[in-house]
């Protein structure tokens, strides 16, 4: 009885407000990681050669260095050079660069599995470059890199829990506080998995529609 009075009176409250924290940092993280992602994408594989090169460069860093020491440099290392973002910022910033670093995977991808035999046929009837990739490959593109973007979104709600470490309080933090001031870990550990359990499952189930809606009956074959 005990148990559950604590539960409902201090936890429940402290990691509600945590977890709309959490979903604050998501959905801006998400759509600007993805836009970041179509941009890159594309200019990887239709830019000319130096922004092909800075586009790859650009993609090497933010994947190469760990999401955390970026998150330090946003929030820590900013301030040097007089450049100063609250926690929330830094944590967006930080989430949205390198999300976009690995959606622009996927994008560059679906693009490059597109058959040039659709880009001959839009140039033969006179579409500008610009006008055959938004209004031809990419559609189809943004289709097949579906799955692999949808993916890098249940790791966005995952490693949102970062957010902590640069005293952005969502999720994880609530509980970390909990934790320290009753030592109780385990339960509350628990019940913070449990709630990434529910975001990932609910994104993934959400996804998979998005995805069945979006299949072209004739040219993708069903799944079940």
């Amino acid at each position: 009885m005990e148990e559950w009075l604590y539960i409902s009176t201090e936890v429940y409250p402290a990691l509600l407000k945590g977890f709309w924290v959490s979903l604050a940092l998501i959905v801006p993280s998400a759509l600007f990681g993805i836009a970041i992602g179509i941009v890159l994408g594309v200019l990887r594989v239709y830019g000319s050669r130096p922004v092909m090169a800075a586009a790859d460069g650009f993609v090497a860093l933010f994947r190469g260095i760990p999401l955390v020491v970026q998150l330090f440099v946003w929030y820590f290392g900013l301030p040097y050079l007089k450049i100063y973002l609250n926690p929330f910022t830094a944590a967006v910033l930080g989430f949205s660069l390198c999300g976009g670093a690995y959606h622009s995977e996927y994008i560059r991808g679906a693009l490059l599995s597109i058959k040039r035999g659709q880009m001959l046929a839009a140039q033969s009837l006179g579409f500008s470059t610009t006008r055959m990739i938004v209004s031809i490959v990419l559609p189809q593109a943004l289709r097949r890199a579906l799955p692999g973007c949808g993916n890098e979104l249940i790791y966005l709600i995952k490693y949102s829990s970062l957010a902590y470490m640069i005293t952005c309080v969502e999720l994880t933090g609530q509980g970390k506080i909990l934790a320290s001031n009753s030592f109780r870990y385990t339960e509350i550990f628990l019940i913070i998995g449990a709630c990434y359990l529910v975001m990932t499952s609910a994104a993934g189930v959400l996804l998979g529609r998005l995805e069945g809606r979006l299949r072209l009956p004739g040219f993708e074959q069903y799944r079940g």
